[in-house]
């Protein structure tokens, strides 16, 4: 069986280290994107993308944008969207999930949290 594929979207690589030696020691394959419209163009390009975890503070195209246009779009309008911010502040939560995503993970990310969250859309 394949690895389930997953899209970062995130401007700092940092982060995008980290998770990629995380879910690769758990059996996922991830695919990076340092900006928004790079990450929707890779969605939109790649059918075996499977979730994507999206960064909500990027320069000009936030987190927010994003899930507009991936919701937008009938082709990858379904695809599990995970709000990744080191935003944790009250409300934010519900912010991301009104803005469409399907879940949402703070920073610095609990890995043992994020797997729970993949396990349940993958």
């Amino acid at each position: 069986m394949p690895a389930k594929k997953i899209l970062v979207i995130d401007d700092d690589a940092r982060n995008v280290f980290a998770l990629n030696l995380v879910l690769k020691s758990k059996g996922y394959t991830l695919v990076s994107a340092s900006d928004g419209p790079t990450g929707i163009r890779m969605a939109e390009q790649d059918a075996d993308i499977a979730l994507v975890l999206l960064d909500m503070m990027m320069p000009e195209m936030d987190g927010y944008e994003v899930i507009s246009i991936i919701r937008s779009k009938p082709a990858i309008a379904k695809l599990p969207l995970i709000a990744v911010t080191a935003q944790a502040m009250a409300g934010d939560r519900e912010k991301c999930l009104e803005a469409g995503a399907d879940d949402y993970i703070s920073k610095p990310v609990n890995v043992d949290q994020l797997i729970v969250i993949l396990d349940k859309y993958l």
